[in-house]
């Protein structure tokens, strides 16, 4: 049994590594697809291997993800807000140094991950009935701040507005056409293809990379205090409040740093690392704690044991920090020989093919309507960019729908 789970494990990091660094391939998509062939999976292992296997993959997911989000210029939802700084260190020669930020962010997530498991399992499950009357409350609110407060000028926050908007429109839109995989096609769209138009259109050349010692790599004790700080404050309320990601956690918690705007790209890149990690995380323990879904690979997991034991629990608890430890080393390694070669491709194709292969796989998942809502998304995603408008009003797309389930 023992031998199983660990093999469950690793197989599952190996599946984390390969959708971290695929666009367009999510570990919800993953997860759910394996759902669907779980009774026949269940036929030759058990329930918990296969949870061990999605954890697994959930988690390296988060550590890897980062690569092509400043390599390659095409970001998972939750690693969005990493293509500012993580791009401006790449044309510097640093995109090395930006990834290797974001992964000892997450490492450290980790810890806050074991700090944060008991309140999350003795007091979520008294404060959160509370909470749950309130949530549209709380996501309008959320949302209006990161309109209103993260732009500058009175045109920009209108164009945040709008871009909400229409982003909460299409949204809607997708989930209501009855597509298999409907998040596929309109956030490969919106975070994804977008930005690799806009990559072929500035025609960006990327410099020669420094690979520099890990030891020469770091944060001062106070950066790291800070920025640990700000992503304890700001993760657990997204690891059970739908609709925002780590992107929005991230300028939440950024706050407590400082003006966001201006905060060091070091400590940025920290803290959105960690934020990612810590997101994802805790989403499986507020699924022991309150027995609520926040994505995908919970949701399967809920799917194959109803009623997660305390038993269950040490076994997730130990995937996350065996998977994290591992994917940190494997992360390592494979950003290390990117960066020695990333300046020899030709950037252009890269991206055009990246967005042929985003283009088929979306057809295969969803069809003709789905290849539509990816255009659209898209074409969203490139005004946005134009237009100078933060992405991270994009997740309206997730947000305006939650916020009228709630309401309604």
């Amino acid at each position: 049994m023992l031998l199983e789970l660990i093999l469950a494990l690793l197989i599952g990091v190996s599946a984390g590594t390969i959708t971290g660094l695929t666009p367009g391939i999510h570990i919800n998509l993953i997860a759910i697809l394996l759902l669907s062939i779980s009774a026949t999976l269940l036929n030759i292992t058990s329930p918990l291997t296969l949870v061990i296997f999605i954890i697994a993959m959930a988690i390296t997911h988060t550590f890897i993800d980062f690569i092509p989000s400043i390599f390659l210029g095409a970001p998972d939802e939750d690693s969005v807000l990493s293509i500012l700084p993580g791009h401006k260190l790449l044309l510097k020669g640093k995109g090395y140094f930006a990834i290797i930020l974001t992964l000892y962010g997450s490492l450290t997530g980790l810890l806050i991950i074991l700090i944060l498991s008991p309140v999350f399992i003795y007091l979520l499950p008294i404060f959160y009935p509370y909470v749950e009357r309130i949530i549209w409350i709380i996501l309008i609110l959320a949302s209006g701040y990161l309109i209103f407060f993260t732009e500058k000028e009175i045109k920009n926050k209108l164009w945040a507005l709008i871009i909400f908007l229409l982003a909460g429109f299409l949204g809607i839109a997708s989930l209501n056409l009855n597509l298999k995989e409907p998040l596929l096609p309109l956030l490969t769209g919106l975070f994804g293809a977008s930005n690799l138009f806009i990559s072929i259109k500035n025609k960006i050349k990327i410099p020669k990379q420094k690979i520099t010692n890990l030891k020469n790599i770091k944060l001062n004790k106070k950066s790291i205090a800070k920025a640990s700080i700000a992503s304890m404050i700001a993760s657990p309320l997204t690891a059970f409040l739908p609709g925002l990601g780590a992107s929005q956690a991230a300028v939440i918690g950024s706050e407590v740093l400082g003006d966001y705007k201006k905060i060091e790209q070091r400590e940025f890149l920290f803290l959105l690392g960690a934020i990612n990690t810590i997101v994802m995380g805790l989403s499986f323990i507020t699924l022991y704690s309150i027995q609520k879904t926040r994505t995908g690979a919970t949701v399967a997991i809920s799917k194959l044991i109803p009623e997660l034991t305390l038993t269950n629990l040490f076994y997730i608890l130990g995937t996350i920090i065996l998977a994290g430890i591992i994917s940190f080393f494997i992360a390592i390694l494979i950003s290390k020989q990117l960066a020695k070669h990333i300046h020899k491709f030709n950037y252009s194709k890269l991206s055009i093919t990246i967005i042929i292969i985003l283009t088929i796989l979306t057809f295969a998942f969803t069809g003709f309507l789905g290849l539509l809502v990816f255009i659209t998304a898209t074409s969203l995603g490139v005004s946005t960019i134009l237009l100078g408008i933060r992405r991270m009003h994009l997740m309206g797309c997730l947000l305006v729908p939650t916020i009228l389930f709630y309401l309604i």
